[in-house]
């Protein structure tokens, strides 16, 4: 790997093709997003460390959610924003490889981070009486720590297969980020192995967690419709509709990217629905879990009025 890496010790990003003027305002929405994003997720965990009536298992999984919405956005989007800012497209191949490690260990921990907060409110919505059994806090940080280990495994088995690849020709990568898919296709002889690894592995972190959530959405709607107060049905469906459509949404797009055949002409589709990816998905979950949700309001309310008094 070493000698052939040699020809080019640094990856070019393309990137968008933008003129100079829509560039300074994608840098700017960017900037906007990204701040969002942390402004947002931040005050969740601040919240929730704050107020002790969110000390709850399903407070206690967002809080991760939202660990991993910043951890996510700030693996890629700085050095995008610093190749933009800078008119520089290179990258180092330590820095590529890192961001890539980075990207599918977030991405993957995510997924089983979903999965687990489904269970939460299927344990929450069908088992009300047995809750706090089942979800004792023994077994959410033994499930915590499942989902990041699995992630990261992932990641490192990616890393592991990548360290493999010798790069030989051009190191125009057509992607803003060092994703594994669009590197693999600057790389020398075949790499086969490592598009069955991230197509397995994708096929093991999206098809799999997303058959169990369908599971549980299935068996709390019908939960829902045996409620018989309509006001509890339309606030159990409401909660529950707004997070199976985040879900739809990152399984869905997971799914084009990585379980979709590649026909060699859909790169600027992907970097396009990846961008959307990156920068809407870590500010609409603390939007639809968190600020649509009246503990989280009240708590914030709680806060506000406490930081005016002082």
């Amino acid at each position: 790997m070493g000698g052939n890496q040699s020809w080019f010790p640094d990856f070019i990003l393309v990137g968008f093709q933008l003129s100079a003027k829509l560039e300074v305002v994608f840098i700017c929405i960017c900037c906007l997003l990204y701040m969002s994003n942390l402004l947002a997720n931040g005050m969740i965990l601040a919240l929730i460390w704050l107020d002790p009536r969110l000390h709850s298992p399903m407070y206690f999984f967002l809080s991760h959610l939202a660990v991993i919405d910043i951890s996510y956005a700030s693996s890629n989007l700085p050095q995008m924003l610093e190749n933009l800012i800078r008119h520089k497209k290179t990258i180092s191949f330590v820095t590529c490889t890192m961001e890539m490690v980075l990207y599918v260990g977030f991405a993957s921990t995510e997924s089983i981070i979903l999965v687990v907060m489904s269970y939460d409110r299927y344990v929450a919505i069908c088992h009300p009486l047995q809750y706090t059994v089942i979800m004792s806090w023994t077994k959410c940080k033994v499930l915590a720590i499942i989902s990041w280990s699995c992630g990261f495994s992932l990641a490192v088995g990616n890393l592991i297969f990548f360290l493999r690849v010798s790069f030989c020709g051009s190191p125009e990568v057509n992607h803003f980020l060092c994703e594994v898919l669009s590197v693999l296709k600057v790389a020398c002889g075949d790499t086969w192995m490592n598009k069955i690894y991230v197509f397995a592995g994708s096929a093991f972190i999206l098809v799999g967690p997303l058959s169990l959530m369908l599971f549980s959405y299935m068996r709390i709607l019908w939960a829902i419709l045996k409620i018989q107060s309509k006001e509890g049905r339309k606030k159990a469906f409401s909660t529950c509709s707004s997070h199976f459509c985040v879900v739809g949404f990152y399984f869905g797009i997971g799914m084009t990217v990585y379980l979709v055949p590649d026909n060699g002409q859909q790169d600027e589709q992907k970097k396009i629905i990846f961008l959307f990816y990156t920068l809407f998905n870590p500010f609409l979950n603390p939007i639809v879990y968190s600020l649509r949700n009246a503990q989280v309001k009240a708590a914030f309310k709680k806060v506000f009025q406490k930081q005016r008094a002082s």
